[in-house]
């Protein structure tokens, strides 16, 4: 789960786990490990709604590609984007298939509410090295959807902003390497953790909890 086939690229979305808790991202990218709760399993239906089968729709000066892979050889990463809005521009990029020039907006879809920390932003910015990478392009701003809010927000991907996703992955590759799961001090935010269960012996039936869950989101 933590690497694509190639089995050196790491999934750019662990960007979100890593910034969330470091030893988190470490036990489901390093050690496999995963559970499910309330948090995820939505997170799940909302991100089937976008992530079809990589399709375009052209809506006047804009190509709309859904599930679009991406991955950035530098970075040694790898994922794919819920939507990315290709805007006709003269001084963008070609896009195979697609007559004229593009600009690429990466629009990336969240459950609930903008969060008071980062990581929403950083997997977004990450996103952007990937298809500037791939395109030969440069890309100053992008979305975030979020499904509480019900509309989405604007983020300035600055070149400070996309130091620091370099950053983080050169760690987030350090500890791969080295197979390393750090140990973290616990707090608050451990109660809202989906591996809780794993890395916090507390006892708690997860399955019964998912299947609650479940069953109200698809009421």
């Amino acid at each position: 789960m933590g690497v694509n086939a190639d089995d050196d690229y790491l999934l750019l979305s662990g960007i979100q786990h890593f910034q969330f808790c470091k030893r988190q991202w470490a036990l489901i990218h390093i050690e496999q490990q995963w559970e499910e709760n309330v948090k995820t399993i939505e997170g799940s239906h909302l991100h089937r709604k976008a992530d079809q089968p990589f399709t375009r729709e052209k809506r006047g000066d804009k190509l709309v590609v859904r599930a679009m892979p991406v991955k950035s050889t530098s970075l040694q990463i790898t994922g794919v984007c819920d939507v990315v809005e290709f805007i006709r521009n003269e001084n963008g990029v070609t896009i195979n298939g697609a007559e004229g020039k593009y600009i690429a907006c990466p629009v990336e879809y969240k459950r609930g509410k903008p969060k008071k920390g980062d990581e929403d932003v950083l997997q977004l910015a990450a996103q952007a090295l990937c298809l500037e990478e791939m395109l030969l392009c440069d890309i100053d701003h992008g979305y975030l959807f979020y499904d509480e809010i019900k509309h989405r927000v604007e983020v300035p991907l600055t070149p400070a902003l996309k130091g620091k996703v370099r950053q983080i992955v050169a760690e987030m590759q350090d500890y791969y390497r080295r197979r390393h799961t750090p140990k973290v001090k616990t707090g608050p935010f451990c109660q809202s953790c989906s591996l809780q269960n794993i890395c916090l012996p507390v006892l708690m039936n997860k399955q019964t909890v998912k299947s609650y869950v479940e069953g109200k989101i698809n009421e």
